[in-house]
C-alpha cells in the first residue's frame, strides 16, 4: 500500500499545484482560498526565500533561479509542449501493453481514435498561426469587430508593430506579435490562442479530457475484473462488498491494492488519468464559459480591472447612438463583419466624478447625454456577446460574414440580435 499511497499522493500534489498556478489568477477565484495559495506560493513564498538569499548570496541563488524561471514560462521554446507530448506517449506505452489484450474489438476501435486525437488538435493548435497581424492583413483584421469603446478604443497604436491595434487584438511579448482576439499564450502548445485556432485548442482541451476520463474509467474497469477473480467478495462500490452486506474500508482498500501492483503500471496510469482529469475538464469548463459569455481570457482580466474602477466609483458610462455617430475613419473601420456597433462609452476618471468639458476634455469623447456611475459590471454590455450559438460560430468559423459585405448599413434582417442588458455571465 505504501508504494501506491506514494504514487496518488504524488499525482495529487502535481495536480494540485497545476491547478494552483493554472487557475488561481483567474477573476472568478480572485477572493477565493486557490487565489490566496496562489499568492502564497507564487509571491509570498519567493519573497521570502528572495530575502533569504539576500543575506547569504547577495540574491545570485534566485537570480539564476528566476532567470531560468522566466525562460521556462515566458519565452518561446517546446519544452513545455515536448514534456505534454512525451507525458502522453509515456503513458500510453504504459497502460496499453497491458490493457489491450483485455479490450474488446469494440473497446480497440474508441480506444485508438480517443489515443490520436489529441496528437491531432495538438498539432493543429501548436502549428496554425493564431492570427498574426501583419500589414498585409491589417485592414481585414480592422473589419473583424468592432470597438466597444469599453475595453478597446480606436486609435491606439502598438509600439513594437507600429500598426493601429484591431478590436479584441493584443501584442504578445512571448511570440513578440500582435494576435487577433488574444486569449492567451499558452506554454503547452507553444503558442498562442487567437481567432483562428482557438477552435482547435477547445478541441484539444475536449479530446484530452475525454482521454484522461476513458483511460481511467476503463482502467478502473479492468482492474475490478481482475480483483473479482481473485477475490470473488470484492465489489468495486464497498457497501455492495461480501455478497450485498458491505465490506470494511480497510479491507476494501487492501484489496485494492493488491489489484494495482498486479498491475503496477497500469494502475499508476490509471490514477494520473483519474486525477489529472479533472483539471482537464476544468479548463474546458472555464473556456465554454468564456464563449458563452462571449469574452477571453484577456478580456476577462481587462473586465475584472474595470470592476476595480466601479467599486472605487471612478466609471462612468453614457449612450451611443450608432446611427448617428460620424466614425473616424482614420483609426476605425468603415464597416465590420461583427453584426452590432457599440451603443455605449465607458470611461474612468481620476477624481471619481463625471468628465466635464473643462476637466476630463468631454468633448473629445464620443456619445450624448450625461454620464452615468456604473457600481456593476451586469450594468455594462458586452459588445462581442451575440448568445451562445453565434459566440460558438465565432469561435469555430472565425471568417464568418455575420452581415453582407456589400451592406454597409448598421443591421441586416435576419442576423443574430445582441442580448439586453444585464447578467454577470458576460464577464
Amino acid at each position: 500500500m505504501g508504494l501506491i499511497a506514494t504514487i496518488a499522493l504524488v499525482i495529487l500534489g502535481i495536480s494540485f499545484m497545476t491547478f494552483v498556478t493554472f487557475f488561481g489568477r483567474l477573476p472568478a477565484l480572485r477572493r477565493t482560498p486557490i487565489a490566496w495559495l496562489h499568492k502564497l506560493i507564487w509571491v509570498y513564498l519567493p519573497n521570502g526565500i528572495y530575502a533569504l538569499d539576500e543575506r547569504l548570496t547577495s540574491g545570485r541563488v534566485t537570480t539564476s533561479c528566476s532567470r531560468f524561471a522566466n525562460y521556462m514560462m515566458y519565452d518561446k521554446h517546446p519544452t513545455i509542449l515536448i514534456f505534454f507530448i512525451l507525458l502522453l506517449t509515456i503513458g500510453e506505452s504504459l497502460y496499453l501493453p497491458t490493457a489491450w489484450p483485455l479490450l474488446s474489438p469494440t473497446q480497440k476501435l474508441t480506444g485508438t481514435i480517443t489515443i490520436l486525437l489529441p496528437y491531432i488538435f495538438l498539432y493543429l493548435a501548436a502549428f496554425t498561426d493564431p492570427g498574426t497581424i501583419t500589414p498585409q492583413n491589417h485592414v481585414a483584421e480592422m473589419a473583424r469587430y468592432p470597438y466597444d469603446f469599453s475595453l478597446y478604443h480606436p486609435g491606439s497604436t502598438c509600439r513594437t508593430c507600429n500598426l493601429l491595434k484591431p478590436a479584441r487584438s493584443k501584442h504578445c511579448s512571448v511570440c513578440k506579435k500582435c494576435i487577433s482576439k488574444m486569449d492567451h499564450h499558452c506554454i503547452f502548445i507553444n503558442n498562442c490562442v487567437g481567432s483562428q485556432n482557438q477552435h482547435y485548442f477547445v478541441l484539444l482541451l475536449f479530446t484530452t479530457g475525454i482521454l484522461t476520463l476513458y483511460g481511467g474509467v476503463l482502467g478502473i474497469n479492468l482492474m475490478s475484473k481482475k480483483i473479482v477473480t481473485r477475490f470473488p467478495n470484492w465489489a468495486l462500490l464497498p457497501w455492495n462488498g461480501n455478497y450485498g452486506q458491505g465490506m470494511d474500508v480497510k479491507q476494501y482498500l487492501v484489496i485494492w491494492a493488491w489489484g494495482m501492483q498486479e498491475t503496477v503500471s497500469m494502475g499508476a496510469v490509471t490514477l494520473l488519468a483519474l486525477l489529472t482529469s479533472p483539471l482537464v475538464w476544468g479548463l474546458l469548463g472555464y473556456h465554454i464559459w468564456l464563449i458563452y459569455c462571449g469574452t477571453t481570457t484577456n478580456e476577462s482580466m481587462k473586465w475584472s480591472d474595470w470592476q476595480c474602477e466601479m467599486d472605487e466609483g471612478f466609471a462612468f458610462k453614457r449612450r451611443i447612438v450608432p446611427a448617428e455617430r460620424q466614425k473616424n475613419l482614420r483609426v476605425e473601420p468603415a464597416w465590420t463583419r461583427w453584426p452590432v456597433e457599440a451603443e455605449q462609452i465607458l470611461v474612468r476618471t481620476e477624481d471619481g466624478r463625471p468628465p466635464s468639458r473643462s476637466l476630463d476634455g468631454d468633448e473629445g469623447l464620443v456619445g450624448t447625454g450625461e454620464w452615468e456611475r456604473v457600481w456593476r459590471l451586469r450594468d455594462v454590455e458586452n459588445l462581442y456577446d451575440i448568445g451562445f450559438w453565434d459566440n460558438l460560430v465565432d469561435v469555430f468559423w472565425p471568417g464568418y460574414m455575420y452581415r453582407d459585405p456589400t451592406n454597409m448599413s448598421l443591421g441586416v434582417e435576419g442576423g443574430p440580435r445582441r442580448r439586453g442588458r444585464g447578467g454577470k455571465r458576460r464577464r
